[in-house]
């Protein structure tokens, strides 16, 4: 095999995984597995799909590598095939902000203008926290907290925040997290905990990135 051959199928083999990554949903399915294993139907509830449209989502990314699954009774739950591809989905998306003015102006105008929400830095949490001013509640589902978390973060899912507004301190301030910069279900937290009275932040990073510096 001489050289041109050789690359040839090298960069044929890396147009596999440009080629899977060429879908917007397929993306939100990586980013959403990145926080840990799910069903397909919790696949198809978080991304507004049929089970059927995401299952052939999901076979396109077992044929690339990009995930694995396993059964358990009736369920079928998939998981990123390695870690480096929450690595590499963290370096996409701060690429695609670099990049692609619209990403950054997208998100801001949402979070910002739109719900009128601020946010604070991983760096102004930790000394918070340091001070005992803020609570930080981790707003993700419950599998994903037992999974990993946030030093020092209150488990309560955005399914529940409303039922457990009373048990929540008014002494000091809450900041919601949930997987990233750009999931929602944080923003969704501060909308509810503000309209109650309460004063809330979105942690801007996400655990994800938390998770990163952590290493």
């Amino acid at each position: 095999m001489d050289e041109r051959n050789l690359k040839d199928l090298l960069y044929q083999e890396f147009a596999r995984i440009g080629k899977c990554l060429s879908s917007p949903k397929r993306l939100e399915i990586l980013d959403i597995l990145s926080q840990g294993p799910k069903s397909v139907e919790a696949l198809a509830k978080n991304t507004d799909m049929s089970v059927a449209n995401v299952s052939q989502h999901l076979k396109v990314l077992f044929n690339a590598r990009l995930v694995i699954f396993e059964k358990e009774g009736n369920f079928v739950f998939y998981e990123l095939a390695n870690e480096i591809i929450a690595d590499f989905l963290t370096t996409f998306h701060a690429l695609s902000e670099k990049q692609l003015s619209q990403v950054q102006q997208i998100r801001e105008e949402f979070l910002n203008n739109q719900l009128g929400l601020d946010g604070i830095t991983l760096t102004d949490l930790a000394s918070r926290m340091d001070k005992g001013e803020v609570l930080l509640l981790d707003v993700r589902p419950k599998e994903e907290y037992e999974k990993a978390h946030i030093p020092g973060a209150v488990s309560i899912p955005i399914a529940e925040l409303e039922a457990h507004l009373a048990s929540l301190p008014t002494n000091c301030d809450v900041v919601a997290y949930c997987r990233g910069p750009y999931c929602l279900m944080s923003a969704e937290a501060v909308k509810i905990l503000k309209a109650s009275g309460i004063n809330a932040f979105r942690l801007e990073e996400g655990f994800r990135k938390w998770q990163q510096l952590a290493k």
